[in-house]
């Protein structure tokens, strides 16, 4: 039924909106949160907002300073570089698992989602990074293994200001043709059971993805060498 909420309490609706909005770019990093404009803004008290902020800042999204200065914590490359060393050891894992334990239901999922998927360019924005989650989203569940897909889910929200960052990179502008190449070998490898061969290739397509080129960037701005601070 049309606004009927889904939301157990005001508390996780003001967690939901709050995490939205700083994962998508729209509460960018360093913004300080003016919680009672915000608390009016989504019609509840200060109470179940402050508690949302607790949640956000123990995931490290926000700064809590005082009750009165929140601000979004800001992007570093030091959190950006163990975030995906921690998606390039778990993302082929979940290619290999997906290999071995894929069923018919699992590859019509991931084949629906191959179809919608656009290049991951400034050009195609949030459309394609939707769609582009959903696709790995797809491969994550054909693992069968409920941990990791909520290892991975949760490393992809906080990776995804950083893959945002990476499209305002000039290799945002890019084609990123071989981004969905990938994708396609990745699906036509988990179809045919080729556990080696998937996990490779999802190696390299995190080695080489957005994300990467932005940590690099971030790396360069400071003054971070070989990933490590000097």
């Amino acid at each position: 039924m049309a606004g009927t909420n889904l939301f157990v309490s005001k508390s996780d609706l003001a967690y939901a909106e709050l995490r939205n909005q700083i994962l998508t770019g729209t509460l960018s990093a360093g913004t300080r949160l003016a919680q009672y404009a915000l608390a009016e803004s989504l019609n509840m008290s200060i109470t179940p907002l402050r508690e949302a902020i607790r949640r956000l800042s123990s995931e490290g999204l926000l700064t809590v300073e005082t009750h009165r200065d929140v601000r979004v914590s800001v992007m570093n490359s030091v959190e950006a570089r163990q975030l995906f060393e921690v998606r390039l050891s778990l993302d082929p894992t979940a290619a290999e698992l997906a290999a071995a334990r894929r069923t018919a239901d699992d590859l019509a999922t991931m084949r629906a989602a191959l179809d919608k998927l656009l290049p991951v360019t400034r050009q195609w924005g949030e459309e394609a990074l939707t769609a582009h989650r959903a696709f790995h989203q797809a491969l994550y569940r054909a693992s069968h293994n409920d941990v990791l897909i909520r290892l991975l889910d949760d490393l992809w929200d906080k990776s995804d200001r950083y893959r945002r960052l990476g499209l305002e990179l000039p290799p945002g502008d890019g084609p990123r043709t071989r981004d969905l190449q990938e994708h396609h070998r990745l699906v036509a490898l988990i179809e045919d059971g080729r556990v080696a061969e998937a996990a490779q290739l999802m190696r390299d397509h995190i080695t080489h993805s957005l994300t990467a080129t932005a940590i690099g960037a971030l790396e360069d701005r400071e003054g971070v060498a070989g990933g490590v601070r000097p």
